[in-house]
């Protein structure tokens, strides 16, 4: 038995989402969502996750199920008790610490949540554990904060993994810990950070266990449309073949970058809509900021359309964005008055006029400004000298 051999992989993350899909999607994803919940939760002898949903109300109760998942679980546990007492008698160091692991990954497995972080700090603190351990285990309980979302688990776990991979963790854990930072700063509308590690390990990846090839780069590809300028887009999300590869299992994603990148502006918002309904309000990572997500980018798409003229009318853009005129005055008016679109609107003209500030006076007073604060610090200072 390897150290590769003990790296966490439960619980499964996918039920999680399962859960989440089965609370916040339409009705036909809540079903599928279920249905899927229900199959895993029977796979894996999820006695103890399957009590948690029962009383949260999430799924109703079955006692014949109950009783055969707490059966199963109970005869897994006692086996893995008999292997970890066997090694403390027969084995060295190395194999007890991995028996232990395993213990800790089946609790973890059926949602005991307390007593598998509680089994995994054990073995943590024990001074036979190598290096590789250690950090299966952080990944472990980084597992178990992720699939309850815990962020403060989450964050600490990030922490102490850094440590752990700074002392001299191999290639294949350094890559697993920024695909799950980047998942992390998705959650947190962290998108500069997330969208830099995304393509940093976007050739690289290999975490399955963490999510599927596709929602990872349906995630990264999300947090990139928000931060990255149109031609690093092109470049880095939307052409690399990593992304090419499977763009068919998130076709309104590629939609939305290809017709934002495009200047199709109907077609994007169409793609941006279906976004929101396919991934933002079922995904557990982004469902908290679907709202902020789709204002964005709709304003990036007016600042986009707008950057090309310096005046058009109401009428001409609405029609590119196959919206109402009403709308894209409403639009309009509540982003100009924020300042987050350089225009004003000429309604009895029903014209909107660009008025893109003029960087090189703002730099020119910028300067002008920091030389007069450091005038100002040099005759204190001359004054103090003096004195």
């Amino acid at each position: 038995m390897s150290d590769s051999a003990v790296f966490a992989k439960k619980p499964e993350l996918a039920l999680a989402q399962h859960k989440f899909a089965a609370l916040n999607g339409t009705p036909a994803q809540r079903d599928a969502a279920l249905a899927k919940l229900v199959e895993g939760i029977k796979e894996d002898s999820m006695a103890a996750f399957y009590a948690k949903l029962v009383a949260e109300g999430v799924l109703q109760e079955d006692p014949a199920l109950r009783q055969q998942l707490e059966a199963a679980s109970a005869a897994q546990l006692a086996a893995l008790d008999t292997k970890v007492e066997e090694a403390k008698d027969e084995q060295g160091d190395l194999e007890q610490n991995e028996c232990s692991i395993h213990r800790a990954v089946f609790l973890a497995q059926i949602g005991d949540e307390e007593k598998a972080h509680a089994a995994y700090e054990e073995v943590l603190q024990r001074p036979t554990t190598t290096l590789n351990q250690k950090l299966d285990i952080v990944f472990g309980k980084l597992r178990l904060g992720l699939f309850y979302y815990s962020p403060k688990t989450i964050q600490k776990e990030i922490e102490r993994a850094h440590e752990l991979v700074d002392k001299g963790g191999d290639w294949d854990r350094r890559n697993r810990l920024k695909a799950v930072e980047c998942i992390w700063h998705c959650s947190q509308r962290q998108f500069k950070e997330a969208s830099a590690l995304f393509i940093e390990c976007l050739s690289t990846y290999a975490s399955p266990e963490l999510m599927p090839m596709s929602e990872f780069v349906c995630h990264g590809a999300l947090a990139c449309a928000v931060v990255l300028d149109r031609a690093e887009l092109k470049k880095k999300v939307i052409d690399a073949p990593e992304v090419v590869e499977v763009v068919g299992a998130i076709p309104n994603v590629d939609k939305m970058l290809r017709s934002l990148y495009g200047c199709q502006y109907a077609d994007f918002f169409v793609a941006l809509a279906a976004v929101e309904v396919d991934h933002l309000n079922v995904s557990r990572y982004l469902f908290a900021h679907r709202r902020f997500y789709t204002r964005e980018m709709r304003i990036r798409s007016y600042a986009q359309l707008l950057e090309s003229y310096l005046s058009l009318t109401i009428k001409s853009m609405a029609d590119s964005f196959g919206v109402t005129q009403g709308f894209i005055d409403k639009e309009l008016s509540r982003f100009a008055a924020s300042g987050r679109l350089h225009c004003v609107i000429d309604k009895v003209g029903g014209i909107v006029v660009t008025n893109r500030p003029d960087t090189k006076n703002a730099q020119y007073q910028n300067t002008i400004k920091q030389g007069d604060i450091l005038l100002n610090h040099i005759q204190k200072l001359s004054g103090i000298i003096s004195m």
